[in-house]
């Protein structure tokens, strides 16, 4: 996309003479690309550096997961605008997401290291990078762990759906939350396991997910004797919210769509485990966006022409609207094979949201920025992976699901507070990109004239949505159906910056550079040895 970095595009970056043969001389040991910049960036390279690019797409697309967050949301559009909204907030929110999406691979090409967003922020910030970076963090981490609960709870009530239709297990809130905590317990069980494991969930999970949208339209699409007109599918507006206002509502119903379109900072969070980073990452985190936005469009617009009984969807027994479309369309047997492609597809999405979390959670607290720091960057030194981190990850998801148990409304607070958390802590790097510059140093992948236009776009539009999404989404607002993602984010915002004030602020300095090069490869030397 862009012509090859020179060392201007990283001021101080050491440039070390070749001999004859091409290998580096002097008092740095040989090192590759992504080491030697690793080590400009001020870390040691800790982590496993064995995934491709294909590896580290593959991550931010399987955390996208259209066969999660479409599906899991669905009902919530059936209710919150109708087909209407599900067909054409779909693009309009893809194309706002794709702008968001070049702004973040842009600083993600100069700054390729696992903390990601609040390290860009620190490195961009013109003064108090510190508290841009704490700040930043904090509402990553918040985002990252209400994604792995959203997931994996969706993926719980398709998982319950099924059980009731095959052995009868009600779909309770008890029982969604047990199947939520068993999920949640695989997933952190198979993260510990090393990144090799995880990079082959995930390269599975994108053939998965293709086939699987692949399977589930081309059933919708050729097996129902009736289909839903092209008027109703384009044009059917539905409010079932209680309020009166079509324009408040239609808003409302973009949650789906953005919901969905989240998590793909993953990319950059795998930076240290994956090869040619600087290009690798930022064509992750564009590429996850652009094949969901297709094939998003096209599972969705399959399944809204295949609804059979409207209201029944929304009344099923099962709890999920979309299995009462598969059976209505297809009957039992073909709606349960469709729903194992969808659980499948969901279990795969929950195992990458777990292990980018505990990546920025590893880089978090490598920096001391997290309560018990000395814990969470604890790295097994058998599989090379920060098993603390992942244990944290899957617990801090359970605890934000747990009101599903007596809220009616939880999970779409929870993915709204995964939508806001991740969304401002996406911007604010941009923001202080744009305030830079000129003065920003490009990496090997970039936009080039385009930066600023498509970074005001990426703000505008998260300032839009940060206040969108903590609105209430039923109506009348009671104890049952109260949105609590204003709540959630001012816990957790107020936590941040009460310690920032107290205790942070004297001591934070921001990412922190671990050594000197020769101290860094001393302790590089030292890993190789356990």
């Amino acid at each position: 996309m862009s012509p090859e970095p020179s060392p201007a595009d990283h001021p101080g970056m050491p440039v070390f003479p070749a001999d004859a043969a091409g290998i580096t001389t002097g008092t740095a040991p040989a090192l590759s690309p992504d080491e030697q910049r690793l080590r400009e960036l001020g870390y040691t390279q800790e982590l496993a550096r064995s995934m491709s690019g294909f590896s580290n797409f593959a991550v931010s697309f399987s955390i996208v997961s259209i066969l999660s967050g479409c599906l899991t949301l669905y009902g919530f559009g059936l209710n919150t605008g109708g087909p209407a909204m599900i067909t054409w907030g779909w693009p309009v929110v893809g194309l706002m997401t794709l702008c968001v999406a070049l702004a973040i691979a842009e600083i993600c090409s100069s700054y390729p290291t696992a903390g990601g967003l609040y390290y860009w922020a620190a490195k961009l910030a013109p003064s108090r990078g510190p508290a841009w970076a704490w700040f930043t963090g904090w509402f990553n981490f918040l985002g990252q762990v209400a994604v792995t609960a959203g997931v994996d709870y969706g993926a719980a009530t398709f998982a319950n759906a099924l059980l009731e239709m095959q052995f009868g297990f009600a779909a309770t809130p008890g029982h969604t939350v047990t199947v939520f905590a068993v999920i949640l317990l695989v997933h952190g069980l198979l993260n510990t396991r090393g990144v090799r494991l995880v990079a082959l969930f995930n390269n599975v999970s994108v053939w998965w997910h293709l086939a699987g949208v692949t399977v589930i339209v081309g059933a919708l699409v050729l097996v129902p004797s009736h289909h839903a007109s092209a008027s109703f599918v384009l044009t059917k507006f539905v409010n079932n919210t209680g309020f009166h206002s079509s324009f408040y509502v239609a808003m409302l119903g973009l949650l789906l769509a953005q919901y969905t379109l989240t998590g793909y900072d993953a990319s950059a969070h795998m930076t240290e485990e994956t090869q040619d980073a600087a290009r690798s990452g930022p064509r992750g985190i564009v590429n996850s966006v652009l094949v969901s936005l297709v094939a998003g469009w096209i599972l969705l617009l399959g399944l809204t022409f295949a609804i059979q009984d409207y209201d029944g969807a929304l009344t099923s027994s099962t709890g999920v609207p979309p299995a009462q479309i598969f059976i209505d369309a297809i009957g039992d047997t073909g709606a349960k094979l469709l729903l194992l492609i969808v659980i499948g597809a969901q279990f795969f999405c929950g195992m990458a949201s777990v292990t980018a979390n505990s990546r920025m959670i590893y880089a978090f607290s490598r920096d001391g920025a997290l309560p018990g720091s000395r814990l969470w960057h604890r790295i097994n030194p058998r599989t090379q992976t920060p098993t603390s981190a992942v244990w944290l990850a899957a617990g801090g998801a359970f605890l934000l699901g747990l009101p599903a148990l007596w809220n009616s409304t939880a999970y779409a607070a929870v993915t709204s507070v995964s939508v806001i958390g991740l969304y401002i802590a996406y911007v604010i790097p941009v923001f202080l990109r744009l305030r830079q510059g000129d003065a920003f140093a490009r990496g090997p992948w970039h936009l080039g004239r385009w930066s600023r236009p498509v970074g005001l776009v990426a703000v505008g539009w998260t300032a839009l949505i940060a206040v969108l999404f903590m609105l209430p989404t039923v109506s009348p607002v009671t104890a049952v159906s109260f949105n609590y993602t204003p709540v959630a984010v001012a816990v957790v915002l107020g936590f941040a910056g009460v310690w920032w004030l107290v205790s942070a602020r004297h001591w934070f300095t921001g990412p922190k550079v671990h050594g000197t090069p020769e101290e860094l490869a001393a302790a590089e030397a030292e890993l190789e040895i356990r």
